[in-house]
């Protein structure tokens, strides 16, 4: 039997069937990855503006992007509020996760609607209401601004990750523990974490990814020395477009796609 007519799932339906299903999923990943891809050959450009495919070759615009201060100041921000966010966030989420699920209670329910709110409404109603309460307290243009904001974004990330691993989880154990003479917080560090430290360090990376790609906070209450690699993106394409972007952008996409490629490996190592 050959893999045209072999089935692709427990219905039986072949692959020759789906066949029109995996043209259409390949036209959509085409349509949605090569405006990303099509940025990486443009950032070796030897010329002044943005072309594809460039004429000449170069690594001008990275040499560009790492000697110029404000550029190497806006991504040490950047790796610095994504890190603190990721510590902030990482044990915030798995508590909040882990009590509801250790609680039961229906008022539980409530309370996850309530922290996923930041995924559910548009972030720029987050960014308005942020910028005007900082405003007030004078926490605009601040690291601990920024990064009490992106952890409002990153926290609801965490509890979806750790509150699956809890469901696959025999809270039974932990349980044992504590009959033992064992109290809950050193039977949830010594039984119960080491059997979702995967999950945890994935809700870890994803939450550092969240922060150091936000933009549209960042927009609003970061700025001049304390200004986000992605608001002086934004600053830069607004006023002139210049080659540095795509080179930055590339960065990016690297930064980006080896720490996703890192969770999804952590998140199969905790499903084995």
């Amino acid at each position: 039997m050959n893999w045209w007519n072999s089935p692709a799932s427990d219905t039986q339906i072949t692959h020759g069937n789906r066949m029109w299903l995996y043209i259409l999923a390949a036209v959509i990943m085409f349509l949605l990855v090569i405006p990303t891809v099509i940025v990486i050959p443009m950032s070796f450009s030897e010329g002044q503006y943005l072309k594809f495919p460039p004429t000449t070759w170069s690594l001008r615009w990275y040499n560009e992007y790492i000697e110029t201060p404000r550029w190497v100041n806006a991504t040490l921000v950047s790796f610095q509020v994504a890190f603190l966010t990721m510590l902030l966030a990482t044990p915030v989420g798995t508590m909040a996760a882990y009590g509801l699920f250790v609680s039961g209670h229906p008022v539980g329910k409530f309370i996850f609607f309530i922290l996923m709110t930041p995924m559910i409404i548009p972030v720029i109603l987050i960014a308005i209401g942020t910028f005007y309460v900082f405003g007030k307290i004078g926490m605009v243009n601040t690291i601990t601004g920024l990064v009490l904001a992106h952890t409002v974004l990153a926290i609801p990330i965490v509890m979806i990750i750790l509150t699956a691993a809890f469901r696959t989880y025999d809270l039974n154990q932990e349980l044992v523990a504590r009959s033992l003479g064992s109290n809950q917080v050193r039977a949830f560090f010594e039984i119960t974490l080491p059997q979702i430290k995967f999950s945890v360090l994935t809700a870890a990376l994803l939450a550092f990814l969240t922060s150091f790609d936000e933009v549209i906070i960042s927009i609003f209450i970061s700025g001049g020395g304390n200004s986000t690699l992605t608001k002086q993106m934004f600053s830069s394409l607004r006023d002139y477009i210049d080659p540095t972007i795509a080179a930055i952008s590339t960065i990016l996409i690297l930064v980006s796609t080896a720490l996703m490629v890192a969770a999804q490996m952590l998140s199969a190592r905790g499903q084995e």
